[in-house]
């Protein structure tokens, strides 16, 4: 298959310049080999998913690394992670950058290793499935924000894809892209490795017909608040185990967790967090939505497209090396009130899918499948104004429309395909 375009490529060239070490996470699948293999094709390449030399590496680090000296990728490091400590001794030796491309599909047990070994000598970025601006060959790695200045510079390059809902339930990794993949043995197949492969060594999951139900439980949940104890009640496993699992899909790039936004002056705020799928994909597959069609009239559809909303916007900034998760959130609560015929104050409840926050504002966003939203549709943006240190920027509802449109001075209307 044709190699696809990247926006991640120029923060990883830089980074690789930057510092001895570059190190690339993700899910299986997403193209982190194929990035880096693109990325510095002089570079060896030592593949450690092979048991012969994943042994070797394991047995003798100081001798291997001599054998495969930098500049040098190391593919799925994770399986090696006495290499770690002798990665840092050819660091600190050497006075140039750019020595060691490192990736891996395990970031639970990866992380440990480099925080321990290799901090301030890597620089790491976290490679997501492709995005809809790469999908579509579209060259703008602007992230996005709910701005008038945003929406003004990404409009020349905007236009509506011919069918979303194929886009969605054929899902985001490269190696489903080419049409002749067959989608159902895709999938299939991925989750039979991630689960051999991936779940066996990031934790002691004996029973992996119960994580394969945990994961269905979760599929079915994509856009909802988590709750550990329902989720538990379904697959029949207690829910301490339950919250080590869900770790185990977040560590492993198959969910996110939205924290909800968290400030004193929004008192009856719910704490819960909520979870998506990083790929759609692999969600509609482990739910049984088994042709677009039917994912697009199907009860799930606005949960699926609310995914794949959220995850396009957390990919314009993980493209730039940026990290969402200092910057995203979420509100849902009844801090708003409106007063009733008899005077008495009423609380409503609100919720705000996704609030991006950057140099002390809050710019708010609201997700609908529908093709036709109104201005009041945005009226739990006011929630915002109760936080006195920060300001409210202007907002959007991200939905289906064919064109932007300004329903109030700080709210828009947005297709999804400008983000």
């Amino acid at each position: 298959m044709e190699y696809i375009q990247r926006h991640v490529e120029a923060f990883a060239a830089v980074t690789f310049q930057t510092f001895k070490c570059l190190l690339v996470t993700g899910a299986r699948q997403t193209g982190k080999s194929t990035l880096l293999a693109h990325l510095f094709p002089n570079l060896s390449t030592v593949t450690l998913d092979d048991e012969f030399i994943r042994e070797q590496a394991q047995n003798n680090p100081s001798s291997f690394v001599q054998m495969n000296p930098p500049p040098v990728f190391y593919d799925e490091v994770q399986y090696a992670p006495s290499l770690f400590p002798q990665i840092k001794i050819r660091s600190d030796l050497a006075q140039s950058n750019g020595l060691f491309c490192l990736s891996g599909s395990q970031p639970l047990h990866l992380m440990k290793n480099v925080s321990e070994s290799l901090s301030g000598r890597v620089g790491i970025l976290n490679l997501m499935g492709l995005s809809l601006r790469e999908m579509r060959g579209i060259d703008y790695v602007r992230p996005f924000l709910p701005t008038m200045d945003y929406i003004t510079d990404r409009r020349p390059s905007a236009s509506a894809p011919e069918d979303i809902w194929r886009i969605i339930h054929r899902g985001s990794y490269p190696g489903v892209q080419d049409s002749s993949v067959n989608w159902n043995t895709f999938y299939s197949s991925y989750v039979s490795t991630y689960l051999e492969r991936d779940v066996r060594s990031l934790s002691s999951v004996q029973n992996l017909s119960d994580f394969r139900r945990f994961m269905v439980a979760t599929a079915a949940r994509t856009g909802q608040m988590l709750n550990y104890s329902n989720i538990a009640d379904e697959v029949g496993r207690d829910e301490k185990t339950i919250r080590n699992w869900m770790s185990i899909l977040e560590a492993s790039g198959i969910v996110i967790i939205l924290e909800p936004y968290a400030f004193s002056a929004l008192k009856r705020a719910i704490k819960t967090p909520k979870v998506y799928f990083c790929d759609t994909g692999l969600a509609a597959w482990l739910t049984r939505w088994l042709t677009p069609e039917a994912l697009a009239n199907g009860a799930m559809s606005g949960a699926f497209f609310e995914t794949f909303v959220i995850n396009e916007i957390i990919k314009s900034y993980t493209n730039c090396g940026r990290d969402y998760r200092f910057s995203f959130s979420y509100y849902r609560g009844k801090d708003r009130t409106r007063t009733t015929r008899s005077g008495e104050q009423k609380a409503i409840e609100s919720e705000i899918d996704l609030i991006i926050e950057e140099n002390g504002i809050l710019y708010p966003i609201e997700i609908k499948k529908s093709d036709r939203v109104a201005a009041d549709e945005a009226s739990a943006f006011q929630v915002l104004d109760r936080i006195g240190t920060k300001k409210r920027g202007t907002g959007a509802i991200i939905c289906t429309c064919s064109q932007p449109a300004q329903l109030r001075e700080n709210v828009f209307a947005l297709p999804y395909w400008f983000i």
